[in-house]
């Protein structure tokens, strides 16, 4: 038996996120902000793929999350999550990315993430 997901919804998504790489590409100038999103939680991080480094990340199971006072609903978790990661850009010197949703459809959580950073600074 394989192990492998063959759940169509996933196979999708997947397929939607290799036509999405072929295009996004983060540089030292423009790094990737890309999007993970689970059942729970939602997890973002912004990437140079030219050295594969990780330069900032924020998800809902941050210790910076948790200190922040608690919201209701996943779409406000998102926006604090957008908020959050903003920040920690802009303090690292950050300001231009490209955005890489992953294969996720752009509305609901991965529309109000995306907006938040938009708001507080984040140019893409």
């Amino acid at each position: 038996m394989s192990s492998a997901n063959t759940n169509p919804r996933y196979v999708a998504r997947l397929k939607r996120k290799k036509r999405i790489r072929r295009k996004v590409k983060g540089a030292e100038a423009r790094p990737r902000l890309t999007v993970f999103r689970s059942d729970k939680h939602i997890y973002a991080q912004i990437i140079n793929d030219k050295t594969g480094a990780t330069l900032v990340s924020a998800s809902t199971l941050s210790p910076e999350y948790k200190e922040m006072e608690s919201v209701k609903g996943k779409i406000s978790a998102a926006k604090r999550v957008g908020e959050l990661v903003a920040r920690k850009a802009i303090d690292k010197g950050i300001g231009k990315v490209v955005f890489d949703r992953n294969g996720f459809i752009y509305h609901g959580r991965i529309q109000a993430l995306a907006d938040a950073a938009r708001q507080k600074g984040l140019d893409f």
